[in-house]
């Protein structure tokens, strides 16, 4: 796994252009969380990538005319479960929350 780090300006179509590179390419995207960062915004995507994957990742997202910085990190294996945690429902109750929590 390895983990990508973006910073783009939030221009129109910015982040569909940058998912859009991942897209094309027929990889799955494990992981996407897009948020506001100072100025400009972040995107962090979980991708299972191949090292000549990578270069052409970052040859097309540098090619974005909006995309600031590209960033590679690597994914921890034991920690990733815990960071890339599915976040239960919002229209789940406390009540139902916690039932769900006895029961695991």
């Amino acid at each position: 796994m390895q983990v990508f780090h973006i910073r783009y300006r939030n221009q129109q179509g910015a982040l569909m252009r940058i998912l859009n590179a991942v897209s094309r390419r027929g990889l799955d995207l494990t992981s996407v969380h897009a948020e506001y960062a100072g100025q400009d915004h972040a995107v962090t995507l979980l991708l299972e990538v191949s090292h000549k994957q990578t270069g052409q990742l970052f040859r097309e997202w540098y090619a974005i005319v909006d995309v600031i910085e590209v960033r590679p990190g690597a994914a921890l294996r034991g920690h990733e479960e815990s960071v890339w945690a599915a976040h239960s429902p919002a229209s789940e109750t406390v009540a139902q929350q916690s039932a769900r929590a006895a029961l695991a």
